[in-house]
């Protein structure tokens, strides 16, 4: 074919483009009709094609030239969109899907939070009765030797010179605890509420270890900073893993295969919570917390951080128009 005619043959196409992204440079992706959106992606792909055909003819270098900014200019558009739907579907999953499914699942949630409960206050209770008991309690590894400093002050604790390494530590500590949780829902639950019941014990037992050597408060004080949303995220952590135990276990009037697929679609967005959550709660572990500020201030910086979680929780993706999708 010769460039006269490939041009006769096309040129239209690709006027009709350069008026498409001209549309969309003035008002933006919304400047198109809804069925001129999918248009677009289609001579896209005739543009290209013909930009490769052009070139392999060896036609004019001018409308080579001309084919390459038209198929650029469409590329930017088109992809440009797609990041930009893919940045709104992410602000909306953390607007209206996480928040609502956490209330759609309170649930486990709030089993794996009675649990948390319990197992701490019998740590507690016991421990600070019975030091000796930790080791029938705990994990050896977390039982501090001996105890002659708060935790914001000992090699427990973590150096402030050292907050970025000590954040990532403890974000993937975090991390693979819950992913325990939630990889327990294959054991039928069993390893799931056995993380969850382990971690309450940890915490109201540690508690109670620095309460008898006189260092209780300062504990609670180290803790609340992050404590409000690690401890929260890993309870998610847990029933997302319960939810799936529970599409085996009792898969109500769905065959069993079914249940368990929508099952392990709300615990995925559960779990994709929980992940971000304990970036932020590892990463206010590694830089606020070892600062050296007083015990109230800390408090109170951890009374903060629960009345907002409670209030995203509670309120986030409310809306009339989310609770009808």
């Amino acid at each position: 074919m010769t460039q006269q005619l490939f041009v006769e043959r096309r040129e239209s196409d690709w006027r009709h483009l350069d008026e498409m992204l001209a549309r969309v440079g003035r008002r933006g992706i919304r400047g198109l009709a809804p069925g001129e959106v999918a248009e677009l992606g289609g001579r896209y792909r005739s543009l290209a094609g013909d930009l490769a055909y052009a070139q392999g003819r060896g036609y004019d270098p001018r409308l080579l030239a001309y084919l390459n900014r038209l198929v650029a200019r469409a590329h930017a558009v088109i992809y440009g969109a797609n990041t930009q739907a893919g940045s709104a579907r992410i602000a909306r999953f953390y607007t209206h899907t996480f928040p609502r499914e956490f209330r759609r699942s309170i649930v486990p949630i709030v089993l794996c939070a009675a649990l948390t409960v319990v197992c701490a206050v019998v740590a507690y209770a016991v421990i600070g009765s019975h030091p000796a008991d930790a080791y029938a309690l705990l994990p050896k590894g977390m039982i501090p030797p001996e105890i002659r400093k708060s935790l914001h002050n000992s090699n427990f604790n973590f150096d402030t010179g050292n907050s970025p390494l000590a954040a990532s530590e403890i974000i993937t500590n975090n991390v693979k605890v819950a992913v325990l949780a939630f990889a327990g829902s294959v054991t039928l639950g069993i390893l799931t509420v056995y993380i969850i019941a382990t971690n309450g014990l940890m915490v109201g037992g540690l508690g109670a270890m620095f309460a008898n050597a006189g260092f209780g408060y300062d504990f609670w004080a180290t803790v609340a900073p992050h404590g409000a949303i690690e401890l929260t995220a890993i309870q998610i952590a847990g029933a997302a893993g319960l939810l799936i135990a529970a599409g085996i276990i009792a898969p109500g009037r769905l065959r069993r295969r079914d249940a368990i697929r929508a099952n392990a679609a709300r615990a995925g967005v559960l779990f994709a919570g929980v992940a971000s959550m304990l970036v932020v709660a590892g990463t206010i572990e590694g830089f606020f917390s070892p600062l050296r500020l007083p015990a109230d201030a800390r408090i109170v910086f951890g009374c903060v951080t629960a009345i907002l979680l409670a209030a995203y929780f509670t309120f986030a993706g409310r809306s009339n128009a989310a609770e009808l999708q």
